[in-house]
């Protein structure tokens, strides 16, 4: 025999229960980790809230940094991002793709690298415009060369980097006596 108490409680469980259903169908769905952003950067997730949901736990980190990054940002370095991206736009598919793979290359490197190549860089754009233009013609030409000179050229840079700095200035000192003794108009140089 059931109880008389149980079927009134039953009742009143599935109300509450169906209650409890409802109200949850009812909220919009939550994403987690939505309460740890600041409300501007909610406003940003829930204006593209599909798109959110669609992302990996980690492009989300990664469009949160970028985005916080961009806030960071000067108006007029955002105006110059704007720009570039522009430009970038407007290049050919060969040329994007280059640019793309560079980029991919680029953040590949160790953050020690990065900041080495970063550091050149910066020495290079404060040399006088006209050392920089001697650098890039020398680029250009080594480019220019056929694979087995610049593995040659290589080598020699090689066995440079691994000389002591007295090695050096002697290599320098003989290539500059060297150069004086074929000044023009006397032809070859004597044989050694």
């Amino acid at each position: 025999m059931v109880p008389r108490w149980l079927p009134p409680v039953l009742v009143l469980l599935s109300l509450l229960a169906g209650g409890v259903l409802e109200f949850a169908f009812g909220q919009p769905p939550t994403v987690e980790g939505l309460e740890r952003l600041t409300p501007e950067e909610r406003a940003v997730v829930e204006r593209n809230l599909e798109r959110w949901k669609r992302l990996h736990p980690d492009e989300r980190q990664r469009v949160l940094e970028n985005y916080r990054h961009w806030r960071s940002l000067t108006p007029e370095q955002r105006q110059s991002a704007r720009e570039s991206m522009q430009r970038f736009r407007a290049l050919p598919p060969q040329e994007k793709g280059r640019i793309l793979e560079d980029f991919q290359r680029w953040s590949e490197l160790s953050a020690e690298r990065r900041e080495e190549l970063q550091h050149a860089y910066d020495r290079f754009q404060r040399l006088p415009p006209e050392r920089r233009e001697r650098i890039l013609q020398r680029q250009r030409q080594f480019q220019a060369l056929p694979p087995e000179e610049k593995e040659r050229v290589m080598r020699n840079f090689e066995r440079w980097q691994k000389m002591t700095p007295d090695e050096r200035r002697a290599l320098r000192e003989r290539h500059q006596r060297g150069r004086e003794e074929r000044e023009p108009g006397q032809g070859e140089p004597p044989p050694r």
